[in-house]
């Protein structure tokens, strides 16, 4: 239940949720048996009452940051989900539908995004949600002493954000009060208006509020690591947080105020499991709701007393490779010209040296699957279908080495240069299939006489990999990493020249050209923008700076005498209110 993208954010995904699918024997039986799963558990007569518990399958401690705009993590996010909510409800294709606890109304002409919060939306302290709150949300993303990773060009496209970012201004000039501080209005101004600004998940327009009279007097250096933000965080969602075991648990009660009406459950708790042992805890039931790790379906699929729900989420698992450094001064990623693995052709050759389809048959028996492209299918038009994975080929792969210089010297290649060639590959820990996994790679890229070697010599733990990995570390040449994708298609916030999250640090010419293109006021031309997507599509496959490499069914086990779980995207924001016992 990962719903960050509804929250307008791109997610970091822990090495376990690369897995987190539900897979078992290869029989076409099981695949067209998930296939058939639905979206939600069946609607029953909700009563009151009753603790609902959900596993946390993770390998390592979640990050404990309870806040939309510090957090990067798709686990922190699924922590936070009973009472995190965002502004807006959307439908199931994630255009905004005023439904929710704001209504927002887009003027193309004027260039406004005017938003207005429901009265009786209120923090689980009792106070009403203001405009003030949505301001401070975008002051924590943009001043740079909280060094949030949420801040991109996308949203800079707010007139004066940029400018307090930069600490020439003390107040974001777009952003209008017209009630004051303590009203209900808030209207944005924009420099330029987006295609995608309908749509939930936009990266243009932020989608939560941050509770400004109970964080205000924490400096923004500090807040992160504050216990407002670490142990008793605020929100306006159908639960409040009642304790948490940093890393470890978290215990919701009801959110008393909660504008929606009362909360039906009397307790929500939140507990991280080991994904080794997730099949054991679905089969004893010793939690509600738990996600199936995709290795372990043959052990789970006959469980009873159980609904499997079914979702495919807008993500991927891709391997990055390191050409550059973001430059924090200047707020942009730089590209070096004399690093590593800035040459296409080793890059192509890293490609083609992959055997991911039949691996992935293999430890997932079929229902995770190679993806092609930069740009799920689920995204429709956008999706390229011309752009055909790369499989391996073990010929090409060497004739590309041998053109671009890399020659044998022994066992292994030397650069171009004469140098040695040592390719560092960090990789995340994740269930016990991920270490097979990662070895087949290495054992590919081995028999084309690269010399590759995990960074650190094992795999690594979530937040130590990521840490490697958005620092830049020299340990790291490529890396396997994993996007939950927020709803919107632009790829602007993954991939562009000021995007914290474009970890390889490419940054080209043709890239933004295309990336402005697809974003522009032209672009609100549908077919303009369509064309757009594929023409990035193909030219990110040439330049294999980023490789897309999987995506996977994700299948949950619901205890079934629990009503109101969905995975459709219009029952995502509130889904906890739903959530209860059947009478």
């Amino acid at each position: 239940m990962k719903k960050a993208k509804l929250f307008g954010s791109l997610t970091l995904l822990t090495g376990v949720a690369l897995t987190l699918a539900a897979c078992g024997n290869s029989s076409s039986n099981d695949t067209s048996s998930v296939k058939k799963m639905k979206a939600a558990v069946p609607t029953k007569t909700a009563k009151k009452g009753g603790t609902v518990s959900q596993a946390i399958e993770t390998d390592t401690p979640f990050t404990g940051i309870f806040s939309n705009e510090l957090s990067t993590s798709a686990t922190d996010t699924s922590v936070m989900a009973p009472a995190n909510e965002s502004l807006f409800d959307t439908d199931n294709t994630y255009k905004y539908n005023n439904k929710g606890p704001a209504t927002i109304d887009i003027n193309k002409d004027a260039k406004t995004v005017t938003i207005n919060i429901k009265k009786g939306v209120k923090w689980s302290d009792g106070k009403q949600v203001t405009a003030k709150d949505y301001e401070y949300a975008y002051e924590i993303i943009a001043n740079p002493d909280t060094a949030s990773q949420r801040y991109t060009s996308s949203l800079a496209d707010l007139e004066g954000l940029e400018e307090y970012h930069n600490g020439k201004a003390k107040t974001i000039s777009g952003l209008e009060m017209p009630d004051g501080e303590n009203g209900l209005k808030v209207v944005l101004h924009f420099k330029e208006m987006k295609p995608g600004m309908e749509q939930s998940g936009n990266g243009y327009i932020w989608e939560s509020v941050a509770p400004y009279h109970y964080l205000k007097d924490v400096p923004f250096k500090k807040l992160q690591s504050s216990d407002q933000i670490r142990k008793k965080p605020l929100f306006f969602g159908p639960y409040k947080v009642s304790k948490v075991v940093r890393g470890q648990s978290v215990t919701y009660v009801p959110n008393k105020y909660y504008w929606r009406g009362t909360p039906k459950l009397d307790k929500v708790s939140f507990s991280v499991v080991n994904p080794n042992s997730a099949s054991q805890a679905i089969k004893s039931h010793k939690y509600d709701i738990a996600d199936v790790v995709n290795s372990q379906w043959d052990q789970v699929k006959n469980t009873s007393d159980v609904n499997f729900v079914k979702q495919v989420p807008l993500g991927y698992s891709y391997l990055g490779f390191k050409v550059g450094k973001w430059d924090a001064k200047a707020g942009k990623n730089v590209m070096d010209p004399n690093a590593k693995m800035n040459n296409k052709n080793l890059r192509q050759a890293i490609a083609y040296g992959m055997n991911i389809e039949p691996v992935t048959k293999r430890y997932t028996k079929g229902l995770s699957f190679q993806v092609p492209t930069l740009i799920p299918k689920q995204f429709g038009d956008y999706f390229n279908p011309d752009v055909k994975a790369y499989t391996q080929n073990m010929k090409k792969a060497n004739k590309l080495l041998d053109e671009a210089g890399y020659k044998k010297k022994g066992k292994w290649r030397t650069q171009p240069n004469g140098k040695p060639l040592v390719i560092h590959f960090a990789a995340m820990s994740g269930s016990s299939t991920q270490e097979p996994i990662i070895q087949n790679y290495i054992q590919q890229w081995q028999k084309l006489g690269l010399n590759v070697k995990l960074t650190s010599g094992r795999l690594m733990e979530f937040n130590s990999f990521y840490d490697k990995v958005q620092n830049d570390s020299s340990s790291v040449d490529m890396f396997q990493g994993s996007w939950l994708l927020s709803s919107e298609p632009s790829p602007n916030d993954s991939y562009s020249e000021k995007a914290p999250f474009n970890f390889s640090r490419f940054v080209t010419a043709k890239n933004t050209q295309l990336l402005d293109e697809m974003d522009s006021e032209k672009a609100f031309n549908t077919k303009y923008r369509v064309d757009k997507f594929h023409e990035w599509q193909q030219y990110m496959h040439d330049e294999a700076y980023v490789l897309p490499m999987t995506n996977a069914y994700q299948v949950t086990a619901v205890n079934n005498k629990l009503t109101g779980y969905s995975t459709k995207p219009a029952d995502a924001n509130g889904l906890w209110f739903k959530i209860a016992y059947a009478k």
